[in-house]
């Protein structure tokens, strides 16, 4: 009797790292895939991760599909009729009646922080604020979406008092990253002179 309960025992933790091999393989597909790569149903089991802490969620998203026939569907349906799905319970219900509420506050909070340049003068004081008390050359790359909303603007290179090195690959990573649509290139002259030396003029060029 005492083996047959070890030997049991033994299979439940078995099955217990598979489920676990599971979400670390599907998070590991998501960080390098993206959401977009997953099928309807995974995206709900992915979800179903952050609120069902153990266990296998890949029947209970089947169901959820089944029922509700979409992704969309099964975020769009009432909450008690997700209660209504074995397995689900209140918190997992609750959590995703809860998920649309967040990408809508998400997206209204991402279009109001966000600083749009309307033209080069503007972008010009921006960027100005970015060289205020550097003493030596440094490169900022400022990267805008379709809509010219600012995606990222911070220093990708730093020099001595008179050159600063460029590395393209890294431009091309940040502007790749993020998405960007429009690139701007800026960076200072410690000793005064606003005119590009043959140099700056070369490099644009290269970046261009």
């Amino acid at each position: 009797m005492e083996a047959e309960k070890q030997r049991k025992r033994g299979s439940q933790k078995g099955a217990g790292n598979i489920h676990d091999g599971h979400r670390d393989r599907m998070r590991k597909r998501f960080l390098k895939s993206g959401f977009d790569a997953f099928a309807p149903h995974e995206k709900v089991e992915f979800l179903l991760f952050a609120c069902k802490t153990r266990g296998d969620t890949n029947p209970l998203a089947h169901e959820l599909i089944r029922r509700f026939g979409s992704f969309s569907g099964v975020l769009d349906a009432p909450y008690e009729e997700l209660l209504d799905v074995p397995g689900m319970g209140p918190v997992a219900a609750a959590f995703f009646k809860m998920l649309p509420q967040a990408f809508r506050c998400y997206e209204m909070d991402r279009e109001s922080n966000r600083a749009r340049m309307y033209d080069y003068r503007e972008m010009a004081r921006y960027l100005m604020k970015q060289y205020v008390g550097l003493s030596c050359e440094v490169v900022v790359l400022m990267l805008l979406d379709s809509s010219n909303r600012i995606l990222y603007c911070d220093i990708v290179s730093e020099g001595t008092a008179v050159t600063a090195n460029i590395y393209v690959q890294k431009i091309v990573g940040l502007a790749a990253r993020y998405q960007a649509v429009y690139a701007v290139l800026s960076h200072n002259h410690p000793s005064g002179s606003a005119l590009p030396s043959p140099q700056d003029l070369s490099i644009t060029s290269r970046i261009f």
